[in-house]
């Protein structure tokens, strides 16, 4: 049995805040962001944040 990977509360919390920030960013009647500039950083580091919270230890 392989022991349980524990992920980190702060980038979990990270990743919360950003994909809310996005969600609320985003005009669904629109189909754009409101700020698109802002919107790309948010993204990325979001994609980011996933990346570290899901890797795997070598």
């Amino acid at each position: 049995m392989s022991p349980k990977k524990e992920y980190s509360f702060p980038l979990i919390i990270i990743a919360i805040v950003l994909g809310w920030t996005i969600f609320k960013q985003f005009d669904f009647e629109n189909v754009k962001f409101e700020k698109p500039a802002m919107a790309v950083v948010y993204i990325l580091t979001f994609l980011m944040t996933l990346y570290f919270i899901f890797k795997k230890e070598k």
